[in-house]
């Protein structure tokens, strides 16, 4: 099981990930959106945004916060640092329960695009 800073150091490398979308397909593509990211097997919950300037910052979430998101991510710890690094594809975890994604179908489509 990762740490929650692993977990914290995967999402800045994803955002770091993010900025090398070119601009043209960020033009394209995003959609201005909140997005949290629930890890499961540490409670914790990461909460950032994405948008045509990228991708976080992300910060936790305490458990009293009712911020929602618009897209929800549900993982475990091992697989957020597996999907970052480019072990794990996106689309096998999703279709295979390992990544919940809980939004709307445009949005799943922008999402699809970019990762």
């Amino acid at each position: 099981m990762a740490t929650v800073d692993e977990c914290r150091v995967a999402l800045r490398k994803l955002g770091e990930q993010f900025d090398e979308v070119d601009q043209e397909s960020r033009a394209k593509h995003v959609v201005e959106r909140s997005i949290s990211c629930h890890v499961k097997d540490l409670g914790v919950t990461f909460y950032g945004h994405i948008h045509h300037g990228g991708l976080g910052p992300f910060e936790d979430l305490s458990p009293d916060d009712d911020r929602q998101a618009e897209v929800k991510l549900t993982i475990g710890s091992d697989d957020l640092v597996s999907l970052v690094n480019g072990d794990l594809d996106m689309g096998r975890a999703v279709f295979g329960g390992r990544v919940k994604v809980d939004a709307s179908f445009g949005d799943l489509l922008r999402l699809r695009k970019l990762l």
